[in-house]
C-alpha cells in the first residue's frame, strides 16, 4: 500500500503541473508519522515541529535529486533523523551542557510538558531511555516504538546488523533493570 503511495507521489511531483498535488499528498501521507518520529528523539511538541518544517523545507529544496536507490519512506526518514540530531546539537551548543545533561533537561521537559499524555510506565521509560548512551537510546527507540527491522536500523545508522542487534539487547536489559530500580 504505502509503495504505491510512494510510487504516485514521486510520478506527481515529476510532473511540472502536478508538483503542487504531489507535495499536499506527501505532507498528508508523512506528516504525522514523521513527526512521531522527531517526537520521540527531541521530546519537546514545538521542538519537533520546528524539526519538522525543517525537514519539510530539505525534502522539498532535494526531492529533485532523490534518486530512488531507496524507498522514500526511507529517505523521509534519514533526513528526519538527521534535522533531530542536528537540532539537539545545537540545543546541547545552545545550552553549554553535555549529552548526559541535555537528556536529563528533555526527561524534566516531558514531565512539564502539557501535551504528554503517557502514564507513569512512559514517564519512566522516558527516564531510562534518557539514561542511556545516545547511540543506545536512538536504537531502541527506532526499533521499539517505530518497529524499524534491525537491518534498516542499520543502515540508517551506517552500522552492522549485529551491533545494532547487540545494542539494542543491551539497552533493554538497562532499561528493564533502571525500572526495577525506580
Amino acid at each position: 500500500m504505502i509503495a504505491d503511495k510512494e510510487y504516485e507521489i514521486l510520478e506527481l511531483l515529476k510532473v511540472p503541473h502536478s508538483t503542487e498535488a504531489g507535495y499536499r499528498m506527501l505532507l498528508k501521507e508523512f506528516q504525522e508519522q514523521l513527526y512521531w518520529q522527531i517526537r520521540k528523539l527531541v521530546i519537546d511538541h514545538d521542538d519537533a515541529h520546528d524539526v519538522l518544517q525543517n525537514v519539510f523545507v530539505k525534502v522539498f529544496k532535494g526531492i529533485k535529486n532523490f534518486k530512488g536507490d531507496s524507498k522514500l519512506s526511507s529517505w523521509l526518514y534519514r533526513i528526519a533523523y538527521n534535522e533531530s540530531m542536528t537540532f539537539l546539537t545545537k540545543k546541547k551548543k545552545q545550552l553549554q551542557i553535555s549529552d548526559a545533561e541535555l537528556q536529563a533537561h528533555l526527561v524534566e521537559q516531558i514531565e512539564a510538558d502539557v501535551y504528554f499524555t503517557g502514564d507513569e510506565i512512559q514517564l519512566a521509560l522516558q527516564k531510562a531511555l534518557a539514561q542511556l548512551p545516545k547511540r543506545q537510546s536512538e536504537i531502541f527507540k527506532m526499533r521499539y516504538y517505530d518497529e524499524v527491522k534491525f537491518k534498516d536500523i542499520a543502515n540508517l545508522l551506517e552500522l552492522s546488523e549485529g551491533a545494532v542487534k547487540s545494542s539494542y539487547h543491551i539497552a533493554a536489559k538497562k532499561i528493564e533493570q533502571f525500572i526495577k530500580e525506580d
